[in-house]
């Protein structure tokens, strides 16, 4: 098992359950998540920038 710094754009969703849901699949894609913030948002975008350490 190795772990991953990765950064994920997300696009913002309505409710805030349904952003950490889509962030959660979005890192999944990468490996399994041990932690991740929002470091980052883009309102003219509508996107958010991820960090987060994944485990593979």
């Amino acid at each position: 098992m190795t772990t991953h710094f990765i950064t994920a754009e997300i696009d913002l969703q309505q409710t805030p359950t349904e952003l950490q849901k889509a962030i959660e699949a979005e890192l999944k894609k990468q490996g399994e998540p041990l932690r991740w913030a929002i470091t980052s948002v883009d309102e003219s975008k509508q996107k958010a920038t991820v960090e987060a350490v994944v485990t593979k």
